[in-house]
This record gives C-alpha cells, structure tokens and sequence, in this order.
C-alpha cells in the first residue's frame, strides 16, 4: 500500500511539474545548466568538405559559386579542370590520418573543458550518416565514418563535454532555395531536413550543448525553433544538461537562448547581463582550414590567453576554434598553441575556472590587470611584466587575515594596505611564461 502511494506521488509530481512552453517567455526562463558557466573554456573544431580546396575560408562553396568572388573563380581555373563541381570534393574529404583518441588528448592538453564539432556546415555536407542526407554526408562519402559519432566517444573518454555545431541552412539545397522563394511561407525544408536532422542528432548522440548557426536568413517561426527547444527542453534524452546558443531565427541572436553568441567575435565593451560566449579562431581570416594561411594570420599564445582572460572577466565564456585538414590532421601550429593555452592554464586556471567576474572586472595600478573571482578569493590577472617589483592594486579591501600568493608558488607575498582600500605588494621574480601573463591570488579580501 505504502509502495503504491509512493508511486502515485512520484506519477502526479511528474505530471504536475511545470514544462516549458513553446514561446520565448517561458524557455528563455530555464535556468541555464551549471556545468556550462564553470567550464569558461572551450575549443571549435570546422571541418568538412570546405577543408579540401582549403582556400580563403569554409565559405568556399559560396563565394565561388554564390557570391562569384573573382578570387574563387581563378583558383578554380587555375587548379581545376573545366565543370569542375563542389561534389567532387567529397570523395578527397578522405579524413585518412584522423585518430579521435589523438585530437582528444590535444584537446584535453588545451585546458579547454567541452568541444563543440562541426556536424553540418552551410555546405549541407554531414559529417555523421544523416539518412536525411543521401550520399552527402560522411558514412556515404569521403571518409566512410561516423565523425561526429567517433570524435563524441574519445572526448568523452577525456571527461570532457561534447557539443555539436548544426547549420540550419544550407546555401544551394533546393528544398531551402524553394522556401526561400515563397517568402519563408512554405516550410518544406524544415520539416523534411532541418529538424528531423537536429532530432536525431540528439537521440543518437546526447550532446550537452547545440551551438546553432545559420539563421540570419529567415526567421524564428520558419524553424520552429521555440517548438523544437520546448521538445530539447522538456522531452529529449538530454533535457537536464543540453545548453544552446542564441541563432534560432533572424533577430533571435543576443535576445533569445541559453547563452548569448550574438556576432561572431563579440566583443562587449560593458560586463553583459546574461552569460554569453565568445567565439574567436586561431587564424583570424578563416574557421576552416587554409592552406594559403600565414604565421601573421595566426594569433600568438599571449594574444590567446588576454582574449581568454578578458572574456572571463566580463561574465563569459571562451571558444576558441581550428581548421583541421581534410586527411584529419590537426596542423602543428594550432596544436602548438593549444598546447600553449594548457601550459598556462595549467598553473593559472584557478583564476578562470568556476570563477565569477568581481565588483571591478579591470584596472590600470602598475599594469593593467583583469580581475575575477571565488567567494572571498579574488585573482588579479597581468599581461604585462611590471618594471618593479612592487606592485599596486588599488581595488581590492584587505583584512588582517589577508593572503597574497602568486599562482605556481606556495610563498605568500610581502604587502601592505593602501588607505581605504587596494595594497601594495613585493613581486619575486616572475617565472618565465610563454603566455606573458601571470596571476596574484588574494584570499580574504572584499
């Protein structure tokens, strides 16, 4: 009897709790999962048939055949024979050399804690066995493999959270372009492609976070994007750790969402009221991979981490992305560098992870420093190297039980109180570091 009252009143709770509605008001309320803000670091990986031409950017498809970029065109006369078409490429998309335990173990390196892969760019090529993508897709051409399957399950043997990237359209789909044309009041492309594709992607995958793309062109009724994360929500296998981003339908970015992208390489100049991710690319030209890039399209380490550091700060989260190559090759210098990025954070990342931005996100005192925090524990992050070795803050309230530590070493540090607040303290001479950037830790301060 008891067991059966246990049960109805475990049956009615589940009835009874409240489930998200299909409008913004309601999913815009759901508590944005924990993991996601503790996480702060996470790396982009492109990759798909734009890797093959490997010229200008992953755009490719369209600025030669779209836009007709004269660029495009000539180094496709150049290199290509006449009628030449975009599907030829699928088959050299051959992902040879691509060992997921290896690009795991790189990744884990990096100090990033989720990466989010490249399911299905504009181009419409899916790099898992899409059965709404006939012969355009991964398992059918080119590489013959479960991508985004294989890649799911060596990252997730590293403990680290698995999020897929999915284009909502694709530039030259005909189903797409025959919606387009009716004005966006037809919406065979969405039921017949789009959302089956998302809803299988989450059944067979589970990924902890979409990151959504695409949307600019029409808009959120189009998709049935607040029905579909309504589904996510309430009903999917994932419902109580899946985040999402913001590009859900034209003027939905940085209104709607669990999480703000709003442009590409945002870049607020005030801390943002609701979470937000910043995305930026090792090459600062292209997200795919270019072989035409330079060393001087690539930002250096240092660059890297004051990008990270500032991010953090202000409230954010940082995805920092790679063009692998189309055998599946993981090129030396973003490895180098992203090995770089989890040296530092290696020593540092106590400053960054499950962090919160502080009272005063920056300062300028001897250097400028960026500022974030744990509780009573405050961090004070430099990317200059003073000439001195004292050393001013002038925003932190100290106490007499006070702690100043430079991450890396277990010595506190000599300081003194300033007035009514901010201190001055003695720097020992500060270890060498690739990143050019170091940490003061403050314990008991306000």
């Amino acid at each position: 009897m008891r067991l059966r009252l246990l049960l109805c009143a475990v049956c009615c709770g589940l009835v009874s709790a409240e489930r998200y509605k299909p409008d913004w008001k309601s999913l815009d309320a759901r508590p944005l999962p924990k993991w996601y803000d503790e996480a702060k670091f996470g790396l982009f990986v492109h990759w798909g048939v734009f890797s093959v031409p490997a010229f200008g950017s992953e755009w490719f498809w369209w600025y030669w055949q779209g836009a007709l970029e004269p660029a495009y065109i000539a180094f496709m006369l150049k290199n290509y024979p006449p009628g030449f078409t975009y599907a030829e490429f699928a088959p050299q998309f051959n992902a040879q050399f691509f060992q997921p335990d290896a690009w795991a173990e790189v990744f884990e390196a990096s100090g990033a804690k989720y990466v989010v892969f490249t399911t299905k760019h504009h181009e419409g090529f899916t790099n898992w066995g899409s059965p709404t993508s006939w012969n355009w897709n991964s398992v059918d051409n080119g590489p013959h493999r479960d991508l985004v399957g294989e890649l799911g399950t060596a990252i997730r043997n590293r403990s680290l959270h698995y999020g897929l990237y999915h284009s909502l359209y694709e530039w030259f789909n005909p189903l797409y372009l025959k919606d387009k044309a009716s004005g966006f009041k037809t919406q065979e492309f969405v039921y017949r492609k789009t959302l089956p594709e998302l809803m299988d992607l989450v059944k067979r995958y589970k990924p902890d976070l979409i990151w959504s793309d695409g949307d600019w062109e029409a808009p959120d009724t189009y998709w049935n994007s607040t029905e579909f994360l309504a589904w996510l929500y309430n009903d999917s296998p994932v419902k109580d750790v899946i985040v999402v981003n913001d590009r859900w339908g034209n003027g939905t970015y940085c209104k709607h969402g669990g999480y703000y992208n709003c442009a590409d390489k945002y870049t607020p100049s005030t801390m943002p009221k609701h979470k937000w991710e910043k995305c930026n690319s090792i090459d600062r030209i292209s997200w795919g991979y270019r072989r035409n890039m330079k060393l001087s399209d690539l930002m250096d380490v240092p660059t890297i981490i004051k990008d990270l550091v500032f991010t953090v700060a202000y409230g954010g989260n940082y995805l920092l992305n790679i063009g692998p190559t189309s055998d599946g090759m993981i090129p030396t210098i973003f490895e180098e560098h992203l090995r770089g990025v989890g040296a530092w954070l290696k020593v540092n990342g106590e400053a960054i992870y499950a962090t919160t931005p502080w009272r005063v996100p920056t300062e300028n005192a001897t250097v400028p420093v960026w500022y974030t925090s744990k509780g009573s524990t405050v961090y004070a992050i430099f990317h200059t190297k003073p000439t001195q070795y004292s050393f001013v803050l002038s925003s932190p309230v100290t106490s007499d039980t006070t702690v100043v530590t430079l991450l890396g070493s277990t010595e506190p540090l000599k300081w003194a109180p300033l007035h009514s607040s901010g201190l001055i303290m003695l720097l020992p001479e500060l270890p060498f570091s690739t990143a050019g950037a170091w940490a003061i830790k403050l314990t008991g301060v306000a």
